[in-house]
């Protein structure tokens, strides 16, 4: 039998990975909620921040004259404070995703050596990490979007009321919230990149002596 008839025999569907993430997340639920907690944590505040120049930018150009006036005096220090809060708050993200799946990675390692004793390849088991940290990236991201739209869309609120509400910037808010989803789902994969490589080269007899 040649090595790629040893490797379609090996494999699985993407699908059936899929479901295996899935079931994996719903068994270690309480370690999913952390991981998708800290995207939320991160995209939530960076999409506040986009939230805050979309309307601070519909403000400066279609707003009152005297708001515009006070906007402008403050807007350069407000940018430059957010550039680095924004790298800060995905800073904690990718380091939050990464300790996690270290940690999901050492509580699996038996498991790991199982599957691969039934002759899982290294592939199948990164593909697994991966769709698990997919999942957890697009969930927390989406999640993340509304719950810093919410926020900054109050505070507006209460500073601008209703003017808000005429001014309101659908179309960058839309553009900053799918930017905000592919920069959380593209991290939270990042993220994952090193443990997920980490649990496909564990050797199987190393995996299932291994103590947690």
């Amino acid at each position: 039998m040649d090595e790629k008839k040893i490797e379609k025999q090996l494999s699985l569907p993407l699908r059936n990975a899929f479901q295996m993430s899935v079931r994996n997340l719903r068994i270690r639920f309480g370690r999913s909620i952390i991981v998708t907690m800290s995207i939320l944590l991160g995209i939530s505040f960076l999409m506040s921040i986009f939230s805050s120049n979309a309307y601070t930018n519909a403000l400066l150009t279609r707003g009152p004259e005297d708001i515009r006036l006070i906007l402008e005096k403050s807007a350069a220090d407000i940018r430059t404070r957010q550039v680095w809060l924004v790298s800060l708050s995905l800073l904690v993200c990718v380091v939050g995703i990464v300790n996690a799946m270290l940690m999901s990675v050492t509580e699996r390692s038996r498991e790991i050596g199982t599957m691969k004793c039934l002759g899982a390849l290294d592939r199948f088991v990164m593909e697994l990490f991966l769709l698990e940290s997919l999942i957890h990236g697009l969930i927390g991201s989406i999640l993340g979007c509304i719950v810093g739209l919410f926020i900054m869309t109050v505070v507006f609120l209460f500073q601008y009321h209703g003017l808000v509400l005429r001014l309101f910037p659908a179309g960058p808010l839309l553009w900053y919230a799918l930017l905000s989803v592919l920069l959380g789902t593209g991290l939270a994969i990042a993220g994952a990149l090193y443990p997920a490589y980490v649990s496909a080269r564990m050797e199987p007899a190393e995996a299932m002596r291994r103590e947690v």
